[in-house]
């Protein structure tokens, strides 16, 4: 069985995030690392962000980190905590999030301003599970144990550590994976 891609969403340095923010980060990619799951995130080519830190964090456990960035060209700003990047040809602000957001198996988002808001519209509209970590501010805080509209697709599943964050993700992503095996093998069977 492949390896789950797990995102990991959250805010860019120029929203002034706390260092103990940071670290929660950087413990999500330790324990996606740890799981021998693959960490996805947003590579940003100007600064830093929460889905950097937890890059470092994976890559201090020899996880394996995909960065997905905008623009052109490869150069990123964290180039030392990626393993291999993926160049969308397209801008931040609705592009370059549809394509990381569906690459992912699950997604966490910490804190988190517009572009993360962004990237959470786009795994619910997806059906990719979502959780947030709560307590960091941003829009996790805001949407954590609700639901984007009243259709109710799929909640945005609040977690309470960084433990719980990736215990969630993983588990929510394979109940996922699950289900669209065995909706595969009944339609083959009907066949």
């Amino acid at each position: 069985m492949r390896r789950l891609q797990i995102g990991v969403m959250g805010s860019a340095a120029d929203l002034n995030y706390s260092k103990e923010i940071e670290q929660l980060a950087e413990k999500i990619g330790e324990l996606i690392a740890r799981s021998g799951n693959v960490i996805v995130y947003g590579a940003e080519k100007d600064y830093g962000s929460l889905s950097t830190a937890a890059a470092k964090g994976a890559k201090k456990f020899n996880g394996l980190t995909v960065g997905v960035t905008y623009g052109k060209g490869k150069k990123i700003f964290d180039e030392n905590n990626t393993d291999i990047v993926i160049v969308t040809g397209i801008e931040r602000g609705g592009g370059r999030e549809f394509i990381l957001v569906n690459s992912c198996d699950a997604i966490i988002a910490i804190s988190g301003g517009s572009g993360t808001l962004t990237e959470l519209a786009i795994a619910y509209q997806s059906d990719i599970p979502m959780v947030v970590l709560k307590n960091t501010g941003g829009w996790s805080d805001r949407l954590a144990d609700s639901f984007f509209d009243n259709r109710k697709r799929r909640m945005i599943i609040g977690a309470n550590s960084a433990e719980e964050a990736v215990a969630l993700a993983i588990q929510e992503a394979n109940q996922k994976i699950n289900k669209t095996e065995k909706s595969v093998q009944f339609i083959k069977e009907r066949k």
